[in-house]
């Protein structure tokens, strides 16, 4: 049997295997065979009779991989895997409540609720104790608590500098929260795990009996844990401290979940005697796309040392194709792909969801079928239908369809009950529901605060018709936007706050989209046809993701276009985290080009169109670092190619960090700023820069200093421009010109 399980594995895979006596680090680089690992060390451990099923605990990120590594295990030793603690931390940490469910507070026969539940109860709580939802949404609070709970802490542990979080009320309001849970015998997902870490930290014995018990026990994804994952983990293994985790700080890019890359990094201080163990045979990718990889990821400071090859030395080299703007771009994409001949081959990895539009559009013009990985094509995300139901009433009035999905989007009063009154009468009477509506103001029949609302409802969509006959279109949507209130829905989300964003990163390419077409017809029949385009052929066609999404995907041929500075590295990144956002930026460009086995092709534009005028863009200073013996630069009709680099690749634009891009708002009225902070007195010398002093950025244009926090590479301005509104910066990175 042994020949069986260890047979295939290479040196470090078999020593990664074999070495079953102490803690271990497995440091997995991309594509060398991880789960494999992972599978053949249980087998070895039941095969050698190191441990029976219920004396190893493995952990897995999602249910889909712990089935799938018992059935690998259960094939390779021809056994039953019953008995092991194998899944999620979820599901382990629920199993371990459900056996001691008293010494937690509650019921063996408790209930976890959902997201759902969890937002109703903590409306409740909120509104009883006599607060404005609207301005304190449970979503925020649910958001807080989440987020507390993920760092171990109970209502009397939260820090004092966090506890002024939703208006100094938080503590108060998750304390109530915990009692109303454990009132009713139930548990929330954050529960899971801070419950039965207390559990084990309030109760030795119990936690004795388990340290006891798990003589193995194996973490994957490692550098995906959080603190309190990483607590329980630690508080777990004390008795034979026989833990293995594999993982990749180089592929660790969820620090907006919580997870924390530091827990991969310092495994071998947290326990002593730690043998670690380098996976660096790539048996996916070729020579010269790993040696791009390992060129660029160098470049991090935060991780551990180690090189990938390939049997396989060379391959072909990564073609960099400079393109002249994103029409460009998604053409070339899409008639390499179309030349490719295998669509399944073939994916496209996005930084962001914002850029799948032109290329979309592209692939519905060539005919080319296409799956969307992990999310929803362009057309069909909420934000997008909504902003276009907005289009489609301006354009028709007898769109009942249009009317119903937005006249309370966003919220603004309009309950279902009214909607069913305006729809009950428009079929009574064979109208659309719109002159329904009309018909119901002009009555005096309903109560003045209803009144008031389908009046300023209805007013908006007249006021917006008229305009759609004085102003282009992408005008037009800039003001709907604005003015019905679904910006300030976005900007006002704090619990999804990066959904959000992303949300509005969607509309800002739909407001460019409108940019194409002369009138509203035109735009709507693009829209239907290339919905009626949807063919759903899941077999071959082409995959388009974000990067995100594709973490643990590979394919033949990979593209990565947008290669740009406030793209990739995205520039919310920068302003915001810094120095680590750079990294962690960097760490998405690894695992992207990392999911391509023979071809990659990454592109970039010398403009973008913005607001109807091109912008230029500068390359990302990633391509500066990647080894150039590794790379094609291919030749480009760009006009402004020839000026920042050559056929061969130039040095001008190498390494280069300036920012690109152009704000959201067009128009000069104030957008609530994304930051409130406090000043700081007038013409107090901060570094190189002065409070109050008068700036220019090359996205956010003028603007004046009001706050500096940090010194040094960690020195944050708190800028407010004349139109973005107010931002934070990090001084080092935001190349900011005084005037």
């Amino acid at each position: 049997m042994e020949n069986q399980i260890l047979q295939g594995l290479n040196a470090p895979q078999l020593e990664a295997v074999k070495h079953t006596e102490g803690p271990l680090l497995i440091l997995a680089g991309a594509g060398t065979g991880k789960t494999r690992v992972l599978t053949s060390r249980i087998a070895y451990i039941l095969g050698e009779g190191l441990a029976t099923p219920n004396e190893i605990m493995s952990v897995t990120f999602t249910n889909k991989a712990a089935k799938e590594m018992s059935e690998r295990v259960e094939n390779l030793i021809g056994a039953s895997t019953s008995g092991m603690w194998l899944g999620t931390f979820h599901s382990i940490g629920s199993r371990l409540l459900r056996r001691h469910a008293e010494l937690a507070g509650l019921n063996q026969n408790f209930v976890i609720i959902d997201m759902d539940d969890q937002k109703r109860l903590l409306k409740q709580i909120i509104v009883e104790n006599g607060i404005d939802e609207k301005q304190w949404p449970p979503r925020l609070l649910g958001s807080i608590i989440s987020n507390w709970k993920d760092s171990g802490w109970r209502p009397e542990d939260v820090p004092n500098e966090k506890k002024i979080a939703f208006n100094n009320c938080g503590v108060q309001l998750y304390t109530e929260y915990q009692k109303r849970l454990e009132s009713m015998n139930a548990a929330d997902f954050g529960d899971l795990l801070l419950k039965s870490l207390l559990l084990l930290k309030n109760n030795p014995q119990i936690a004795k009996q388990y340290q006891d018990r798990f003589k193995y026990v194996l973490v994957d994804e490692y550098q995906d844990t959080n603190s309190v994952q990483y607590q329980w983990l630690r508080l777990l293994v004390m008795g034979y401290k026989n833990i293995c985790v594999v993982g990749d700080d180089d592929q660790s890019i969820y620090a907006w979940r919580g997870a924390k890359v530091e827990n991969i990094l310092k495994f071998d201080k947290d326990f002593a005697g730690t043998k670690t163990i380098r996976l660096e045979q790539n048996y996916r990718s070729s020579g010269h796309i790993l040696k791009a990889a390992a060129g660029l990821i160098a470049k991090n400071n935060s991780r551990h040392d180690k090189t990938l090859w390939t049997e396989d030395a060379n391959g072909e080299t990564v073609e960099i194709h400079p393109v002249y703007d994103g029409k460009e771009e998604a053409r070339l994409i899409a008639e390499r792909i179309d030349n490719h001949g295998k669509y399944s081959d073939c994916a496209v990895l996005v930084r962001t969801a914002a850029q799948t539009r032109p290329i979309e559009e592209a692939f519905v013009k060539n005919k080319i079928d296409y799956t969307m990985v992990g999310g929803l094509r362009f057309y069909e995300r909420k934000e997008i239908r909504d902003a276009i139901a907005y289009l489609r009433l301006i354009q028709s009035l007898q769109d009942s369809l249009a009317f119903e999905r937005i006249i309370n989007v966003p919220k603004r009063g309009i309950g279902k009950a009214t909607v069913d009154e305006i729809s009950m009468l428009a079929r009574d009477q064979e109208i659309p529901m719109y002159q329904a509506t009309t018909g119901l103001v002009n009555s005096g029949l309903i109560p003045p605060r209803l009144l008031t609302k389908l009046r300023e409802f209805t007013g908006n969509i007249e006021r917006w018709r008229t305009e759609a006959k004085e102003t282009t279109l992408d005008r037009l949507m800039e003001d709907v936007l604005e003015e019905s209130g679904y910006l300030d829905m976005l900007r006002n989300d704090k619990k999804n706050e990066d959904e959000a964003k992303n949300r509005m990163d969607n509309l800002k390419e739909l407001v460019r989209a409108l940019q194409e077409y002369d009138d509203l017809t035109s735009f709507l029949e693009h829209v239907s046809l290339v919905m009626d385009g949807d063919t759903r052929n899941m077999g071959d066609t082409v995959k388009l993701s974000t990067i995100h999404a594709a973490k643990g995907l590979e394919f033949d041929t990979v593209f990565i276009p947008g290669f740009e500075e406030g793209i990739f590295p995205h520039q919310r990144s920068l302003d915001e985290s810094g120095i680590k956002g750079v990294e962690e930026e960097r760490r998405l460009a690894y695992v992207a080009i990392t999911r391509a086995k023979r071809k990659l092709i990454i592109s970039h534009a010398s403009t973008r169109m913005m607001y109807g005028r091109f912008d230029a863009s500068t390359p990302s200073r990633f391509l500066g670092e990647m080894p150039e013996n590794s790379l094609k630069f291919v030749e480009s009709t760009a006009p402004s190619w020839r000026s920042m680099s050559s056929a061969t690749g130039g040095s001008n634009w190498r390494g280069s960090n300036s920012g690109t891009g152009s704000h959201w708002a067009r128009k000069t009225k104030e957008v609530e700023p994304m930051f409130v902070t406090n000043t700081q007195p007038t013409g107090k010398k901060v570094g190189d820069y002065t409070i109050g002093s008068r700036i220019f950025h090359q996205k956010f244009g003028y603007g004046a200093i009001r706050k500096s926090e940090g010194k040094g590479e960690t020195q944050r301005l708190t800028i407010q421009f004349e139109k973005a509104g107010q931002k934070k910066l990090v001084a080092a990175l935001a190349n900011l010109q005084k005037v």
